[in-house]
């Protein structure tokens, strides 16, 4: 489609921008049919202000802090599985994206950064707000824009600082023409990396005062090409893996970060039903069947502590290994089949293949509906006890963990569990990172449930505004578990006024870092729980009362049951419950569940 014919939807009265290329980018977007923009305050990026808020084919939301702001996005494209855009001014605010950026390329999330810049002429000479922003996120991008400036626009500031742009053998118009040019090309290729590859992508814009200025009309007519969806599948020879996959009486598959409903039932019921497989599922996989793992470290346990450990760790081996889906939890998985190797070890994925277990054999570059219809077709099936054998394992720990939860006092492990068996159907689930993502690996979802985590770089903060961002075009309602860490990490994710009142928000507070008494190498000692576990008495309830949440508190599991028989319950206001435990005891009753199923 020639986009130099505007469309009728472009000729709503409004005001533009009177930068071209401001102009320009609100354009490019309306084309993609990019239609929210997180925008946090400032001046340098009034230009993109003005554009976004006064065309009302745009959604936009306003949050001051920066990283929050980049969270709040992420969380919203995350769950719409389209684009969504960040816009900041100049300066270290968008420094603050950053540990979003990182984890939408490393999650593939179309997070679309947009950032206001000063021209390059005032850049490295002590003028404020500046910083070097051209291609700061170049490690971590799926695309750098680095747009040139108007000289159209300021034109006898801009000759004044920097004459050099002005070339005599060309009229104003012409190289203002060139400027377009180029500017339009780069917001092609830019949104075109957000919406095939699903890259977050950063569009940095020089701007030269004034900065305010609106025009009611918009002569300019932007390029924009056509993005053609191409089929990225490599020819793939079906009956070469087809022999393997038949040939193989162990076959492992490991779904990670998987989106909801994004692989057929039809083809998982085949695999629950082969006894030559093993599904392994985490918490972050939403997918579910009777016959799959879903606790790989209740598995994994028991191997490692028996006496038997290497004849135990050689019948788990796979001769095949197939992953599919994103990043995975467990650690133990990961160290058990890097000693372990698979023979052959694929991984399916359109965009990218991790080698996770250092044995990784052949990148599989197609969807999972796509392997499953060609593999499944060629399929027959084998003698195996491979699944008969691990199964009587689960059923084994399934027995001694119910046993377990009967005896041991309230702490982490007790509260978890309960949380996570009365969940209402149909919540979208958003788990922080940590212990929380942890725990919540060892217990039973409802299948109903849409589970989220930022597991693309695993860090803790930006949890909240995450499923904040999420929740906004949820048609249903969205629970937050987070730790007390994660939770005051992000606090500025509440300072918003796009919080639904069906938010709900679980804090497990246990007044400091638990994971770090989990790892090996803990130490009871004042270096210890100052530097590593960071212990803190801080009162939530004050931080609700600060941000309009209503509050509950458990501290057993009487007070528990008695919280989240109203928790859910309709509300005028989001409502958080934050369930305290013991610090010192939580650890050893982890611990001590491995021992206990082994």
């Amino acid at each position: 489609m020639d986009l130099h014919i505007v469309p009728s939807y472009f000729c709503v009265p409004m005001k533009y921008s009177s930068i071209p290329s401001a102009q320009s980018v609100v354009f490019h977007c309306k084309s993609r049919g990019i239609k929210n923009v997180v925008i946090s305050p400032g001046s340098r990026n009034a230009p993109l202000t003005v554009g976004f808020t006064n065309d009302p084919y745009f959604s936009c939301y306003s949050i001051v802090d920066e990283r929050s702001a980049a969270f709040f996005a992420l969380g919203m494209a995350q769950h719409l599985q389209k684009p969504v855009i960040a816009v900041c001014t100049s300066g270290s605010a968008l420094l603050n994206y950053y540990p979003a950026v990182a984890e939408a390329f490393y999650s593939d999330i179309p997070l679309i950064v947009i950032s206001a810049d000063r021209p390059a002429y005032k850049v490295d000479i002590g003028d404020g707000q500046t910083i070097r922003q051209e291609s700061l996120f170049e490690k971590h991008i799926g695309y750098s824009a680095n747009l040139k400036q108007d000289i159209s626009h300021a034109t006898n500031t801009v000759e004044k600082f920097d004459p050099n742009l002005f070339a005599k053998d060309y009229s104003l118009e012409q190289l203002q023409s060139q400027i377009q040019s180029f500017n339009d090309a780069e917001l092609n290729n830019a949104l075109k990396s957000a919406i095939i590859q699903d890259s977050p992508v950063h569009i940095n814009i020089p701007f030269e005062e004034p900065l305010y200025d609106a025009v009611e009309d918009m002569k300019l007519a932007p390029f924009c090409t056509p993005i053609i969806l191409e089929n990225s599948s490599e020819e793939i020879n079906w009956d070469d893996l087809a022999r393997i996959w038949n040939s193989c009486e162990k076959k492992m598959l490991i779904i990670g970060v998987n989106n909801p409903d994004n692989i057929n039932v039809d083809y998982l019921n085949i695999l629950a039903n082969d006894d030559s497989i093993i599904v392994f599922t985490e918490v972050t996989s939403n997918v579910h069947h009777q016959n799959f793992f879903p606790s790989i470290d209740s598995i994994i346990a028991p191997i490692e502590k028996s006496q038997k450990r290497e004849l135990f760790s050689k019948e788990l081996q796979p001769e095949l290994l197939i992953t599919m889906g994103g990043l995975i939890v467990s650690k133990k998985i990961k160290a058990f089949l890097r000693e372990y190797k698979p023979k052959h070890h694929w991984h399916i994925n359109n965009k990218k293949a991790y080698d996770t277990f250092f044995s990784l054999s052949k990148h599989i570059k197609t969807n999972e509906n796509n392997f499953f219809e060609n593999i499944l077709g060629k399929r027959f099936e084998l003698q195996s006890n491979y699944y008969g054998i691990w199964n009587k394992v689960k059923l084994k720990y399934l027995s001694r963990r119910k046993t377990y939860l009967d005896e041991i006092p309230f702490t982490d492990f007790l509260a978890f569990q309960t949380i996570c068996s009365n969940i209402p159907q149909n919540y979208q689930l958003h788990l922080a990172n940590s212990s929380t993502v942890r725990y919540a690996q060892l217990f039973d979802l409802d299948p109903s449930l849409s589970v989220y985590c930022n597991r693309g770089t695993s860090g803790i903060d930006g949890s909240t505004s995450t499923a904040i961002g999420s929740s906004i075009h949820s048609v249903d309602p969205t629970l937050l578990i987070t730790g007390d860490l994660s939770f005051f990490y992000d606090s500025n994710g509440l300072w918003n006024s796009y919080k639904r009142n069906d938010l709900r928000i679980v804090v497990i507070n246990n007044g400091g870092g638990g994971i770090f008494r989990i790892l090996p190498g803990m130490e009871n000692s004042h270096n210890f729980e100052t530097y590593f576990e960071t212990v803190q008495d801080l009162e939530l309830q004050r931080l609700c009362s600060l941000f309009n949440l209503n509050h509950l508190e458990a501290v057993d599991k009487k007070t528990l049951d008695t919280a989240l028989s109203t928790f859910y319950l309709p509300s005028k206001s989001p409502v958080l419950l934050e369930v305290k435990t013991p610090r010192l005891l939580n650890d050893k009753i982890l611990l001590t569940y491995f021992d206990f199923i082994s």
